[in-house]
């Protein structure tokens, strides 16, 4: 049986002091709101809308072991077990951001998808600085941080569904800071993390938004499934300004390595340089590291 969406809906209750009251029915990212105006063939023409669920990859996981179309996609205006990559939590306010998973349907074997990732990551970058009106305050984290003016504005998380060695499908998570404040953020992640708003000092229509990157996406994957890799790894080079900057790169487990970065290789993985000699990283948590005096 086609699981419902709507099992995941929660009623909507006070957020507390500090949070926005719930919008006025024109401000939900709703079909009947997304829909009108969106320039896609095939990403987010069935869409799945929730006031609030655990986690949109959840939800559209389940859509997919259901048998869920390619581009088939779940916004939720809030989430409350909203998740990041290597098991963080992905702070998701009520009524602010942009919180969205897509299914997806590769012809791929799972050792090509790491490409999907940095796809993502690029039109990301491109709906980001089409808002904010400058290339110049964007770039992305390796492998799927989109930073703006040097602070964390999106994440992504791909999970992946196999049938043995065959990609059943793919799930697509993107989430995107809009309109939150930096000061509404948990301490913890307020060093590090921004909004659009807060760069821009103004709201973001976030349903202009949503349509923006859908568009985006859409053109950059179907130029990944055409091409791999290669098809995106140019774009993504020229918004990948970490090369020459130290960094330290943690694992998912206890090895941790301190180097410079040198690029990123024809596979996506990413080139360190250490007091060794070159390395390179498959997959880890990159954090920036400041240049001695």
């Amino acid at each position: 049986m086609t699981p419902d969406p709507a099992r995941a809906h929660v009623p909507l209750r006070s957020a507390g002091p500090g949070c926005p009251d719930p919008p006025n029915e024109a401000d939900r990212l709703t079909a009947e709101h997304l829909l009108p105006g969106l320039r896609t063939r095939w990403l987010g023409r069935t869409l799945h809308w929730l006031e609030e669920t655990d986690s949109t990859n959840r939800v559209a996981q389940d859509l997919a072991r259901a048998g869920a179309a390619e581009g088939t996609a779940v916004v939720a205006e809030s989430q409350t077990a909203g998740r990041g990559r290597l098991g963080r939590s992905f702070f998701s306010p009520p009524f602010q951001n942009l919180y969205t998973s897509i299914v997806l349907r590769p012809k791929a074997s799972a050792i090509e998808t790491p490409a999907t990732v940095l796809a993502a990551a690029v039109a990301v970058a491109n709906a980001v600085a089409d808002t904010v009106g400058s290339r110049e305050p964007v770039e992305i984290k390796w492998p799927n941080d989109v930073l703006l003016a040097g602070l964390k504005v999106s994440g992504i998380l791909l999970e992946l569904g196999a049938e043995g060695t065959r990609v059943a499908y793919l799930v697509l998570g993107v989430g995107v800071n809009l309109n939150v404040l930096r000061e509404s953020f948990p301490e913890e992640f307020r060093a590090r993390a921004g909004s659009l708003r807060s760069f821009l000092g103004a709201p973001v229509d976030r349903a202009a938004f949503t349509r923006r990157l859908y568009e985006r996406l859409e053109a950059t994957l179907d130029r990944c499934a055409a091409d791999g890799l290669p098809g995106v790894l140019p774009d993504f080079e020229a918004w990948f300004r970490m090369r020459g900057r130290r960094v330290r790169v943690a694992g998912a487990g206890a090895d941790v390595l301190e180097g410079i970065a040198l690029g990123v290789d024809r596979n996506g993985a990413l080139r360190l340089g250490l007091a060794s000699g070159e390395t390179r990283v498959v997959a880890g948590d990159v954090t920036l590291l400041k240049e001695p005096a």
